[in-house]
């Protein structure tokens, strides 16, 4: 038999994530959405309340918990704040390639930290010329002595000023096939934060540019063995980062429909509630069956990860659909609320915007779909 149903434990957990997001973290998102900035509350609560040290195994400080229990956090954080769930999600990106491909030694140096908050992480693979060509990657390290040094630039990174561990994506100088990634601390020599981005959504959510200039890394730091990068960024990103997405956008498609229904109960329209009008309840049972699929989908990939199968594909469906979905959820959210819905002091103008970003994190939806055929036709 099938069990579709959180374990007590797993229930108790979302219960305490939903408490977290509405009086902790939904306070701080005004303050968020009018400055653009304004993150080091929400980091500071993600911290205090472990969310960040969800996946982390207990013998390092972390909860020792799956991706189950990170997923359903994200969606009640997501749920309030898409933006700090954005930054969540990629800290523990950041952080999975070190509890996955790091030696004893790096674990026990950066996993802790982690773990408490007394660090923040972020993966640094995306660069100007492109995204979604990893292999496209021109930022480079040549090994002297016992150094690497890195230099190139990386774009588009959540949390790009404010994580203080990296890890980073090179290709050899000398050989343009390899590459390896480095776990890159933000005080070392050549690494510069330098253009914040100013996105339409997520708003409150560091999102940046990074600047290697001879960057020094001690050889230590080397995470994976040299030549095995992309292996290691492409099963983060494929078995975590996809993962965060379907997250943020499942909180995103619930936020809609609770607002929608709100605002379809109480505007009267021809002398009745709008919720009594076919095409409102058509847009709300649209929005709702594409959140029950796409948590279906989701929560599937996440059990088959904490079982130790690997379900990277299975997070580029869920991906796809729940990024479509959201974004189709804001819209017919947007829709239900008329003229409401394009006057900011409506919330799920937040949620048009904040949409619009989720399509291309972690992969656009047409490379989603390339992923998917390939996976398909093997």
């Amino acid at each position: 038999m099938i069990d579709f149903t959180f374990t007590d434990e797993q229930e108790l957990f979302r219960k305490a994530a939903r408490e977290f997001a509405e009086t902790q973290i939904a306070p701080l998102v005004p303050k968020m959405e009018e400055t653009g900035r304004d993150w080091d509350p929400a980091i500071k609560a993600l911290c205090d309340a472990e969310m960040m040290a969800i996946t982390i195994p207990e013998e390092y400080g972390g909860l020792g918990l799956g991706y189950v229990e990170r997923l359903i956090a994200l969606e009640e954080i997501a749920r309030v704040s898409v933006a700090t769930a954005m930054m969540m999600q990629v800290g523990a990106l950041g952080t999975a390639p070190i509890i996955v491909f790091g030696s004893e030694e790096q674990k026990k140096k950066y996993l802790p930290g982690l773990a408490s908050g007394k660090h923040f992480a972020t993966v640094a693979v995306t660069e100007p010329s492109g995204g979604s060509d990893p292999k496209g990657c021109t930022t480079t390290y040549k090994k002297q002595g016992d150094s690497y040094f890195l230099n190139g630039r990386k774009c588009f990174i959540t949390n790009s000023h404010i994580a203080d561990v990296q890890v980073v994506m090179a290709v050899d100088e000398e050989n343009p096939d390899s590459f390896s990634t480095f776990i890159v601390e933000s005080g070392m020599k050549g690494f510069k934060p330098t253009h914040e981005e100013h996105k339409v959504g997520m708003r409150g959510c560091n999102t940046g540019e990074i600047e290697l200039k001879d960057c020094e890394v001690p050889a230590e730091n080397l995470l994976g063995g040299e030549g095995k990068g992309m292996r290691v960024a492409m099963t983060a990103i494929g078995d975590v980062g996809r993962g965060g997405m379907v997250g943020c956008s499942l909180g995103l498609q619930q936020a809609c429909l609770e607002a929608s229904i709100k605002f379809a109960n109480e505007r009267i329209l021809y002398g009745k509630p709008i919720n009594r009008l076919q095409a409102i309840q058509f847009k709300l049972a649209e929005i709702k069956i594409d959140l029950d699929a796409g948590r279906l989908l989701g929560y599937r990939a996440a059990s088959i990860q904490d079982a130790g199968g690997r379900s990277s594909n299975e997070f580029a469906v869920a991906k796809y659909y729940t990024a479509e979905a959201a974004q189709r959820a804001a819209k017919m959210a947007a829709d239900i609320h008329g003229g409401y819905g394009c006057m900011e002091e409506f919330v799920v103008t937040r949620y048009l915007r904040d949409s619009f970003v989720l399509g291309p994190s972690a992969g656009t939806s047409d490379i989603m779909k390339v992923i998917i055929s390939r996976w398909v036709l093997s």
